[in-house]
C-alpha cells in the first residue's frame, strides 16, 4: 500500500496511527508540500486535488485522512471495534471527526499558521476560537475516556494528531481537565503514539419515524436541507422545530443540553441527539435505508462517499462561506483569494465529475445529497458555474433524481431572500 505524506501533517498522522491499529504495513513516499511535489504530475494523475495523504491500495486510490482512516479500518481491521458498525455508536463517531475537522483543526490553522507565514497574524477573535473548540471538546469528554464511547475508535485518532500539535506549539490544554485527563491517556493507548509525536512539527431496518424524531433547523441552512433530502430518500418524517438564530434560540439551556455546540441541524432520534449535517445524513441513511446505496457498505465505495463529504465541507462549502457570508453580512464580500478558492474548489469537482454521473459512484448517495445543498446555495447568489461543464451536467440531472430536491429548492428560496434582503440593507447605508 502506497502512502504519499509529511510527517508534520496531522491527518498523515492519523493516517500512520490507524495503520499501526490494524497492522497495514505503508510503502512510504514523502512529498515536500513547499517544493511543490505534490503538483507533479504523476501524483495529480493519482489525486487530481493533490493533496497529502493520499494512499494506492491495490490501484483504489483515496484521500483526505478520515476517509482513509475509516476505509483502512473497515477493510483491514480484526472487527468494528474502531468504527462500529451499530448507526448510532457510529454516528458519534462520525459526528467527532467532523468537528475535529470543521471546528478543532480549523482553529489551529486560522490563529497559528499565520505566526509562521508571512500573512496577516491570527486575531484575540481567532485565539478565541481555539478556546471555544477546547472548552466543547472539554464537554464531549465529561465522564468519557474516549471521544466517541466507550473504547478506542478513528475518533480519538484523528483528535491525537490535533491536539499533539497544540501541544507542540505550547497551547495550554491543561486549562482543559477532561481533555488533559483523555490526551495523557491516548499517548498510552493509542497505537501508534511514538510515529505521531515524532512526525508533531517542532515549530520555532427500516422504520418510520414522526414525534419521535425532533429535526431542530434553519430551512436556509444547506446543511439542514442536506438532511430535509435525506429524510426524504429514506422514508422518514421529522418533527420540524424552527431555531431563529439571530434571537439566540440556540444558546437557550435545554438546546445546549441536547447539543453542547448548540449548532443547527440536530437531529434527536428517540432520545439520540446528533449533529454536523453530513454525520446525520450517514446515521439516517445507515439506519432507515431500506438498503446500503445511499451509504454503501463496501468499503471502497463508502470512502469514495465519505472523501466527497469531507471534500464538500472542508473545500466546497468552506470556500463558499469564506467569500460570501461577509458579503451577507457586511456588504463587502471577502477577497480576490477567497473567491479563487471558489474557482479551485470547482475545477476539483469538475475533474471528479469527469465521465461521471453522481459525485461518488454509479448512483445517487448521501454525498451527492450534500454537494446539491451546497451547490444550490451557490445558485442562490448567482455564482456562474456554467463554465464548468460535468458540474454543470450533473447538477441539472442531480435536480431530477436527488430525492427531496423540491424541499431543498423551498428552504433555499429563504435563504436567497434573506439573502437579497441584507443585501438592500447594505446599499440603503
Amino acid at each position: 500500500m502506497d502512502f504519499y505524506y509529511s510527517p508534520g501533517s496531522s491527518g498523515c498522522r492519523t493516517v500512520i496511527m490507524t495503520a499501526k491499529a490494524v497492522g497495514v504495513e505503508l510503502n512510504k513516499t514523502y512529498l515536500s508540500v513547499r517544493k511543490g511535489e505534490t503538483l507533479n504530475p504523476e501524483f495529480v494523475n493519482l489525486n487530481p486535488q493533490h493533496t497529502i495523504p493520499t494512499i494506492v491500495d491495490d490501484g483504489f486510490v483515496l484521500w483526505e485522512s478520515r476517509a482513509i482512516a475509516i476505509y483502512l479500518v473497515e477493510k483491514y481491521g480484526k472487527d468494528d471495534s474502531l468504527y462500529p458498525k451499530d448507526p448510532q455508536k457510529r454516528a458519534v463517531v462520525n459526528q467527532r471527526l467532523f468537528f475535529d475537522m470543521g471546528t478543532l483543526y480549523p482553529a489551529f490553522s486560522k490563529f497559528y499558521y499565520s505566526l509562521f507565514r508571512p500573512t496577516k497574524p491570527g486575531t484575540l477573535e481567532d485565539y478565541k476560537k481555539i478556546e471555544d473548540a477546547f472548552q466543547l471538546l472539554n464537554t464531549f469528554l465529561e465522564g468519557q475516556e474516549y471521544v466517541a464511547g466507550d473504547h478506542l475508535t478513528v475518533a480519538d485518532f484523528a483528535f491525537v494528531a490535533t491536539v499533539s500539535t497544540y501541544e507542540a506549539v505550547e497551547f495550554d490544554i491543561g486549562k482543559y481537565s477532561n481533555v488533559s485527563r483523555w490526551y495523557e491517556n491516548a499517548k498510552k493507548v493509542v497505537p501508534g503514539w511514538e510515529e505521531n509525536w515524532e512526525g508533531v512539527p517542532q515549530f520555532t431496518i427500516h422504520r418510520r419515524a414522526t414525534h419521535n424524531m425532533d429535526f431542530y433547523y434553519t430551512p436556509g441552512s444547506s446543511g439542514c436541507r442536506t438532511v430535509l433530502m435525506t429524510a426524504k430518500a429514506v422514508g422518514v418524517e421529522l418533527n420540524k422545530i424552527i431555531l431563529n438564530l439571530q434571537e439566540g434560540e440556540q444558546l437557550k439551556p435545554e438546546f445546549v443540553k441536547l447539543n453542547p455546540q448548540h449548532t443547527i441541524p440536530t437531529l434527536v432520534d428517540n432520545g439520540f441527539s446528533i449533529w454536523e449535517s453530513r454525520a446525520i445524513a450517514v446515521y439516517l441513511a445507515e439506519k432507515y435505508g431500506k438498503d446500503d446505496s445511499l451509504f454503501p457498505k463496501d468499503p471502497k465505495k463508502q470512502a469514495l462517499v465519505n472523501q466527497r463529504l469531507y471534500f464538500d465541507m472542508g473545500t466546497l462549502y468552506a470556500a463558499f462561506s469564506k467569500y460570501y457570508y461577509p458579503l451577507i453580512r457586511t456588504g463587502t464580500p471577502g477577497t480576490q483569494e477567497d473567491y479563487q478558492k471558489i474557482e479551485a474548489a470547482f475545477e476539483f469537482l469538475n475533474t471528479f465529475l469527469e465521465g461521471q454521473d453522481y459525485v461518488a459512484g454509479d448512483h445517487v448517495t448521501v454525498a451527492d445529497i450534500a454537494i446539491v445543498a451546497t451547490l444550490s446555495t451557490f445558485e442562490a447568489v448567482e455564482f456562474d458555474f456554467s463554465k464548468y461543464s460535468n458540474v454543470t451536467r450533473y447538477y441539472e440531472n442531480a435536480k431530477k433524481v436527488v430525492p427531496g430536491w423540491k424541499e431543498n429548492w423551498e428552504g433555499l428560496q429563504a435563504f436567497k431572500k434573506r439573502v437579497q434582503e441584507r443585501l438592500a440593507e447594505h446599499k440603503k447605508n
